[in-house]
């Protein structure tokens, strides 16, 4: 009379073992949608589509890239948070939409912490600050002492509010006894655009984003945020370098998907952007922007994540933060 239970619960265990491998083998069997949590043009824009280009061998459907900006990349975090945990409906994870925004937005409608599945880090890049031509300095030291010699004269464009290019400043702020106005964007590319045209004197950006114009002269780099000297930018100097090291902080841009996502997706996502980064045109592209590809574990991943947000909820509560 005992071993019928038995029997049913290894039918059972075996029927779901039969049915997770051939959701694996079946996986994906339509395209997979990859939500930017920012308008088009920036820095995460740009690698979620090197990737989206190249991901559809390794991964067997093509990669859709669908950009939802807004909230500082809340609103395209929390589509994801939101979706069906099938693996059809990812996102891109950046320092803005799991650490700073969330440490500074306490009605956010997700936990960066428990409300998504890490797949993998991608890549990371420095950020810079960039002056419009037109800025009455061109290098560290005498945009500097422009700053303190006109306090609330000049204002600085982000990719949004509690963006890491927004929190990113505000620590920079603080650390060197400055005062800009904050100008908030619904992501990178509007807020270059403004920039570039003048309307705004400076921003805090993403480098790969940045870089275009910093090259033809439409925009002046002033320092970044990078572990050494970045080789595109030889004479500009690290926050490191000018005494700020806690300002020294690169973004990275991942891969995530809701929390549930089953095992097999991520694996199998994992392994397809890993094939993807071995690709040489990918490395070149993902090289030009002067990021570094990462390619880490789901596990590290979500440490990443966990260390980035303690970090900014201290800049917040340094600042005294709040949503405008």
């Amino acid at each position: 009379m005992q071993r019928r239970p038995l029997i049913a619960g290894a039918f059972f265990a075996t029927s779901m073992l039969v049915a997770h491998a051939a959701f694996a083998q079946a996986y994906p069997s339509k395209p997979v949608t990859l939500v930017v949590p920012f308008a088009p043009g920036g820095t995460t824009d740009i690698i979620a589509r090197v990737i989206a280009e190249k991901i559809g061998t390794p991964l067997g459907q093509q990669m859709i890239v669908d950009n939802k900006a807004g909230g500082g990349g809340s609103v395209g975090a929390t589509q994801t948070a939101r979706a069906t945990p099938d693996g059809y409906q990812l996102g891109v994870a950046t320092v803005s939409t799991v650490a700073a925004n969330p440490a500074i937005n306490p009605k956010i409608p997700y936990n960066p912490l428990t409300d998504f599945t890490p797949i993998i880090n991608i890549a990371a890049t420095p950020n810079v600050i960039a002056v419009h031509p037109s800025f009455p300095a061109r290098d560290y030291k005498g945009f500097l002492a422009e700053l303190k010699k006109n306090p609330g004269k000049y204002s600085y464009s982000s990719s949004g509010t509690g963006g890491i290019g927004h929190l990113q400043m505000e620590l920079f702020k603080n650390l060197s006894g400055t005062f800009v106005t904050h100008i908030p964007y619904r992501g990178a590319g509007p807020a270059l655009n403004d920039t570039v045209g003048g309307q705004v004197p400076m921003i805090f950006d993403n480098l790969p984003s940045a870089l275009p114009f910093i090259k033809d002269g439409r925009l002046i780099a002033i320092v970044v945020a990078a572990p050494e000297r970045v080789a595109a930018l030889p004479n500009v100097p690290t926050f490191k370098e000018v005494g700020l090291e806690p300002v020294n902080r690169m973004a990275f841009y991942g891969i995530y998907g809701p929390k549930g996502l089953p095992k097999e997706v991520v694996d199998k996502v994992s392994g397809a952007v890993k094939k993807t980064l071995e690709d040489a045109d990918v490395k070149k592209r993902i090289a030009e922007t002067g990021s570094l590809i990462v390619g880490n574990t789901p596990d590290e991943f979500q440490k990443q994540i966990a260390t980035e947000l303690e970090v900014y909820k201290k800049v917040v509560a340094l600042q005294k933060l709040k949503l405008d």
